[in-house]
């Protein structure tokens, strides 16, 4: 075992001794070099003892279960970056095409063991045969490849119900232990050299061997392990084992709510780096002056060797800047050391350097070269951009402004390596965050992969960069497990291998110590380990609410009443939502709120939404169907929250939820207002703090009754700096559209070139103005249109029978509903089918959370009484009253006919006032037609889903569909497909052959071929899944006069925000049906 060391980095005017002070001034004479050499009695920085591999003999396996122990002869952490053999190549990048780096990637011989004594303990032995075993990918993840389950908790550790928690104890039985062998062949050209292995990921830990030899241990599965391997080469072959557990001690710091997997993420290989002189890190640190123009770079070097380290700083164009030369060649080697010890800093003044924001992200490089005897022998290339954090007056500031973080929370997970994630799909996030105009995220709940930094830093997104740290199983009481002494090494050293790694990337404004862990004196030494190592960064952890250890306000899941209330009241921190607008399923529906209060209070600056992508792993049902697997789906051993981990605004294959376009809305930087509509005059406003709209131009459109009649571009708005308005005159004429229903100004802003990985054309902001708006359909009937109308009410005959020349309408005596519907021969109801009333939906995970699904069930399918059926020959009307004893109201269906078929149906509902009675959770009709009758037209809001709490982002217009496409497959099937604020709606077959809706009013509607039970799990959830529900033989029209919200504060308890929700009160629908025919 190592000793533990803390490491500080001080210049050496603060260290050294006055008369070493003296002499490093005498003798350097420079005036922005700090150097500090051995000389002046400082050790390099370590966080782990560097030379104690001869201290190593054997593991003793005690390791995996002592939280005292989570390192034995692991390589020091350094900051993320990879040495080159000279300048050009660090400056190219490509470290695949290094001679000092050597790949181990690929198939391992590969043994898996259920339980943790039953694993192999000599397989590392040189002679041991392991031709009975099977290979596995590195990277690559047991679960997803065959070996064991994948499962899913949210709040609990993995063995959860198996085990009782008594840390540092953990199971035995269920701890799968996975070992792996594999002969690596050192290039010749690596003899003399020190050669370190890099395992970018293992889950849960890692013991590792070379040649039979033991080398080291680690924990802290999402920070890279690497071990100096020198000593236990030879030339040639060389065999490489490891083994890792399922569970170790540290799995009570990995308790975070994602798939519980095992086996090696992220990149591995070897590395080689001359022993007479390398680098051992480079801390890069910006800084601007009080007014926030000229800067400052203070490159830190810890190195050996007497050697010439020739240090660059390089423009974004190219250029040098400035040359900084150091030369150690007279440093002595200390006692016990072969080669000498440097850390020295030198420091670069700017003038007005082109700064780094989300917005502006210009990246600077820091080259380090070291030469011996005028030949280059190592170089490393650091990028980084001048910029400076600050917490002023209760707000975070970047660059002194107080930027709004319109952000997500990350995990990293592929639908099918789970763990392994690609840099192609990384790419494909950063693109997917920048087309959503989300401008940082949260590395939750440990830190990403390191090329996931160099991303945020190119493109520009802002990064709270956590710690993997999470006790979630233990809550957070003051006597919280976690809060005890024995956690404070692991939660030390898990926020030091983060902050260490990711400090010179200037997209990360600030760190988090971890999430969901009770606060404590643990976290205090944490903050305070930090602080000193990293002054130019906030600290952030959520569970210290308003407390000490935390330098801003972060609780998640509060209400926007809870936030302003904060904000209104002399807050001492800012407040930024650590995790808000849980995007579980269909939700999204509480934006509009956070961001006007966002807008409005300096205070409140935003937060990170919950989640980014969808947990759920590639799947087969028993059908044969892909579906979106989710906890409990692999067996009922297993601890499950179910679908809890499925809460993205992108589907696990990176497809967007409907939810996100109505966050791409409110997170936009462009807005237009209007002014003066009918003279064309609007004003725009810039929401950015740092970018003018140079790639940006402003088109218009004017659209009435859905469709384009005029349209313009105004190319350069480049003159509106940040946080400014402006007004503009757009030169439409509104005088040709005096008998339009809906006249709008459609305003959108696109990017004119293309800019990161965003395409020119791309629409980054857009707004719908109403110039004149729709009031609703005339919906009387004329008598004359009714003569022709039969009406036949024969007692005895079991139906009720309306009919003319074109048309046959019959009513079912028994139930008061439709019984067949025929216009032209051709029938509008599917054989069996009728036009109902429906005041239910299938639950979403939101209302599943909230027990919606038990404490509305009575409107899920409540008694309808038939009271009375009449029929009124003389206004040709069929009218049923109904009585509904368990929701204590009377529902009257009117249903008036005209000679050409159309039919007008009102819906009236009566309740009881005062009456115990639940709301229900939508209002509206079913009609089931044909299932070819699928094609779906109409005007309203679209092409997207849409309901009343989140709609915004979905103009109004004409659009077309059909009924399968309009079906959205969240991963667990529920409510979707609904359509908002129609002013009609047209449903046909291939062949045109259908009708038209038409309201009084503005309605919402959809059409599938789904039945909305078969979407329905009832009061409870199921191991549901979108694709294994069966199709209905019905497309299913549902036409409703509203529909609860769809909320999004929480999933488990939180409703729609109150303005959104349904009432037990009176409502009346009336629309009628046109046949197709007959539409003008």
């Amino acid at each position: 075992m190592q000793s533990y060391t803390f490491c500080r980095l001080f210049y050496v005017t603060l260290k050294a001794k006055p008369e070493q002070r003296k002499l490093f001034n005498n003798k350097l004479n420079m005036k922005h070099l700090l150097l500090t050499l051995a000389v002046a009695g400082m050790a390099p920085c370590m966080i782990y003892a560097a030379e104690t591999t001869d201290k190593v003999v054997q593991p003793t396996f005690k390791e995996w279960h002592d939280m005292s122990v989570n390192n034995v002869n692991r390589f020091p952490t350094h900051a993320s970056f990879f040495a080159y053999e000279n300048r050009s190549a660090a400056l190219k990048g490509d470290r695949n095409g290094s001679a000092n780096y050597l790949s181990i990637e690929g198939d391992w011989r590969f043994n898996w063991v259920e339980n943790a004594d039953q694993r192999p303990t000599d397989f590392f032995k040189e002679g041991y045969n392991d031709s009975s075993w099977k290979t596995m990918k590195v990277p690559g993840i047991w679960e997803v490849n065959g070996y064991g389950d994948p499962e899913y908790v949210n709040i609990g550790f993995a063995w959860r119900g198996h085990f009782k928690d008594n840390p540092p104890q953990v199971p035995t039985k269920d701890n799968h232990v996975g070992s792996y062998r594999r002969t690596i062949n050192i290039p010749e050209s690596w003899d003399g050299r020190q050669v370190i292995a890099h395992f970018g990921s293992v889950t849960s830990n890692m013991y590792l061997w070379v040649n039979g030899q033991f080398v080291g241990y680690g924990e802290d599965s999402k920070s890279a392990m690497e071990f100096d391997i020198t000593p236990y080469l030879k030339k040639g072959d060389n065999l490489i084992a490891f083994q890792t557990f399922r569970w170790c001690d540290g799995s009570y710091s990995e308790d975070q709510d994602f798939w519980r997997l095992s086996g090696v993420a992220r990149d591995c290989y070897l590395y080689s780096r001359s022993q007479q002189a390398h680098i051992d890190n480079i801390r890069v640190t910006p800084d601007l002056d009080a007014q926030y123009r000229n800067g400052t770079l203070a490159v830190n070097v810890k190195a050996k060797g007497n050697a010439k380290f020739v240090i660059d700083l390089i423009a974004p164009d190219g250029d040098i800047v400035s040359r900084k030369v150091l030369n150690t060649s007279k440093v002595k080697v200390k006692n016990g050391r072969k080669v000498p010890e440097i850390n020295a800093t030198v420091k670069f003044d700017v003038e007005n350097p082109l700064k780094w924001t989300a917005e502006t992200p210009n990246l600077y490089k820091v080259a380090v070269t070291i030469q011996q005897n005028d030949k280059e022998v190592e170089a490393v290339a650091v990028r980084t951009g001048f910029r400076k954090v600050e917490i002023k007056n209760s707000q975070l500031l970047v660059n002194g402004q107080p930027v709004l973080i319109k952000g997500a929370n990350r995990h990293e997970m592929d639908p099918d390596g789970g763990y392994v994630v690609s840099r192609e799909r990384m790419i494909q996030d950063i693109r997917l965050m920048k087309e959503f105009n989300i401008n940082a995220v949260r590395t939750c709940h440990y830190p990403s992969d390191p090329y996931w930094y160099e991303l945020c830093d190119e493109y520009g997104i802002y990064v709270c960069a956590e710690a993997n740290q999470e006790s979630h199983g233990f809550y957070y009481e003051k006597n919280a497990k976690s809060t005890e002494p024995q956690f404070a090494l692991p939660i030390m050293e898990r926020n030091e291998h983060n902050v260490i790694n990711q400090y010179n990337h200037p997209s990360v404004i600030y760190w988090s110590m971890g999430n969901e862990t009770a606060d404590s004196k643990n976290f205090a030494d944490v903050k305070k380990w930090i602080h000193e190592y990293d002054p130019t960064r906030p600290v952030h952890f959520e569970r210290a609410l308003n407390g000490d250890n935390t330098d801003i306000f972060a609780e998640m899941y509060m209400t926007p009443e809870y936030v302003e209330n904060y904000v209104t009241h002399n807050p001492k921190k800012p407040y930024i939502l650590c995790e808000y607008a849980h995007a579980m399923g269909n939700s999204g529906g509480v934006m509009k709120e956070y961001w006007d209060l966002a807008r409005k209070n300096p205070h409140f600056q935003g937060g990170f939404i919950w989640d980014f992508v969808d947990q759920g792993l590639r799947g087969k049902d028993k059908q044969g169907n892909m579906i979106y697997t989710y906890g409990g789906d692999y067996n009922s051993y297993d601890p499950s929250d179910n679908n809890f981990n499925c809460n993205g605004l992108i589907n696990p294959d990176r497809i967007p939820n409907p939810e996100i376009w109505d966050m791409k809305y409110y997170y936009q930087n462009y807005w237009a207002e209007p002014v003066d509509l009918n003279a064309g005059t609007i004003s725009v406003y810039n929401e950015n703090f740092f970018a003018k709209p140079e790639n940006v131009s402003l088109s218009w459109a004017i659209v009435a009754d859905g469709i384009e009649y005029q349209n313009g571009t105004i190319a350069d708005i480049s003159m509106l700096p940040p946080h400014k308005k402006m007004e503009l005159v757009l030169p439409y004429k509104l005088n040709d559209y005096k008998n339009q229903k809906d006249v709008m100004l459609n305003i959108e802003f696109r990017l004119k070139k293309d800019e990161g990985l965003l395409k020119a054309g791309h629409i980054v902001a857009q707004r719908q103005m109403p110039i004149r708006e729709f009031k609703g359909n005339d919906l009387t009937v004329n008598p004359a249109s009714q003569k022709a109308v039969k009406l036949v009410d024969k007692k005895k005959e079991p139906q009720i029978m309306l009919h003319a020349e074109n048309f046959t309408l019959q009513f079912d005596r028994k139930t008061g509903f439709i019984s067949k519907y025929e216009v032209g021969g051709k029938s509008l109801l599917g054989e069996g089918g009728s036009l109902k009333p429906n005041f239910w939906r299938a639950p979403t995970d939101n209302d599943m959370g909230a027990n919606l699904g038990k404490k509305l069930a009575a409107w899920r399918s409540p008694k309808m009484k038939l009271t009375s059926l009449t029929a009124d020959k003389k206004t040709k009307t069929v009218t049923a009253v109904y009585d509904m004893p368990t929701v204590k109201s009377q529902l009257t269906l009117t249903y008036q006919v005209e000679d050409n078929g159309t039919l007008n149906v009102t819906q009236a509902l009566k309740t009881t006032p005062g009456a115990k009675v639940e709301r229900m959770l939508r209002f509206g009709m079913t009609m089931n037609l044909p299932y070819q009758m699928d094609q779906s037209a109409w005007n309203g809001r679209g092409p997207i889903e849409s309901y009343v709490d989140r709609k915004i982002s979905q103009n109004v217009g004409l659009y077309k569909s059909t009924a399968d496409k309009m079906f959205f497959a969240y991963v667990r099937p529920q409510e979707n497909g609904n359509m908002t604020d129609i002013r009609w709606w047209q449903q046909t077959d291939n062949n045109g052959a259908g009708f038209r809706v038409e309201s009084d009013g503005l309605f919402a509607a959809s059409a599938l071929h789904y039945n909305q039970a078969d979407l329905d799990d009832g009061e409870a959830k199921r191991q549901s899944h979108s694709q294994s529900v069966p199709k209905s033989k019905y497309t299913n029209l549902n036409i409703d006069l509203t529909q609860e919200g769809v909320g999004g504060i929480d999933s488990w308890g939180a409703e729609a925000l109150p303005a959104y929700r349904m009432a037990y009160k009176d409502y009346t629908l009336r629309f009628r049906i046109v046949p197709k025919t007959l539409v003008k």
